[in-house]
């Protein structure tokens, strides 16, 4: 009876040490200096009124929660064409945001650039980076680097015939924007309510919001880990392209040492201001920097 007491417990003992072996990388509590995060803002294609509150609210919220955020609103040579380029652009940005763009906001986003910051944050459009910049990120991220994307940072550095190098950067990300078929009040599903990029939401909560479809790559289900998603029953399914009718929102990948996290909300300066998105948002930040827990085990297809 003793024998087979002690082979019990010796066999709880190993499958405990097993379970350990399994769990998740342990955070690391957000204590210390505070964590730098860059926020990229430059919008080479369409420029959302929304960047400028999102600097705004990043500003506002960031320290509170440990983080001290810069913001580059260009990201090209300041001095190109005399200067005039960075001209026409503050115009237009000025626009749409109310914002000005001077020199003080300008940065390139590089190796020397990256090494000085935990975090990258992009709200952009188009190109804001040029191929040996995106070699420079994909780089810092397998390093440990943590990037979040927000809404249209997947309307970003699309490959084409002569820029495939940009796929790299929607590797990242996760995914490219396919149209925007919906603009109005959602529920949201919540798949993953233990992730920290869950915060501020539960299932079935409302949003109002222009809400994204992606490309069929290279979003997959089998290599991310999908924390929120559209409940198809609060939309004109019709309206949208994708066959297996999957709207993610949400979701976050491990990319060797580092980690990215990707949310399609954001397009409107309410949401910025909503209380439940900035919780998400800062969740989604502390988990890519190993502060809060969350599974990045790919969700696998859905059923």
């Amino acid at each position: 009876m003793k024998l087979s007491l002690m082979m019990s417990a010796a066999l709880l003992l190993s499958a405990s040490a097993f379970a350990e072996d399994k769990k998740p990388e342990t955070p690391v509590p957000a204590t210390g200096p505070a964590k730098k995060v860059l926020l990229i803002t430059h919008s080479r294609g369409f420029i959302h009124d929304s960047v400028g509150v999102a600097e705004e609210v990043l500003k506002k919220v960031g320290p509170k929660a440990g983080f001290e955020v810069t913001c580059y609103r260009y990201t090209n040579d300041p001095k190109e064409d005399n200067g005039k380029a960075l001209t026409k652009y503050s115009e237009e940005f000025r626009k749409r945001t109310g914002m000005n763009v001077t020199e003080d906001n300008c940065g390139r986003v590089n190796k020397e650039t990256l090494s000085k910051f935990d975090a990258v944050i992009f709200f952009t459009t188009g190109n804001p980076l040029n191929e040996a910049e995106v070699a420079d990120l994909v780089s810092w991220v397998k390093a440990g680097g943590a990037l979040v994307a927000t809404h249209c940072g997947s309307d970003t550095l699309y490959p084409n015939k002569d820029r495939m190098w940009a796929s790299a950067y929607g590797d990242l990300v996760g995914a490219y924007f396919d149209g925007h078929p919906w603009h109005q009040k959602i529920k949201l599903t919540v798949e993953d309510a233990a992730h920290a990029g869950a915060n501020g939401f539960k299932n079935g909560d409302e949003i109002t919001d222009e809400i994204y479809q992606f490309r069929p790559e290279p979003y997959s289900r089998n290599k991310l880990h999908i924390i929120l998603s559209v409940d198809n029953t609060s939309i004109d399914i019709k309206k949208g392209k994708r066959a297996d009718n999957d709207y993610a929102i949400a979701w976050c990948q491990q990319v060797e040492k580092g980690r990215t996290f990707y949310t399609s909300l954001g397009h409107r300066r309410e949401v910025w201001n909503d209380s439940r998105f900035q919780e998400h948002l800062l969740g989604a930040i502390r988990w890519t920097l190993k502060q809060s827990p969350g599974e990045s085990t790919p969700t696998g297809a859905k059923k």
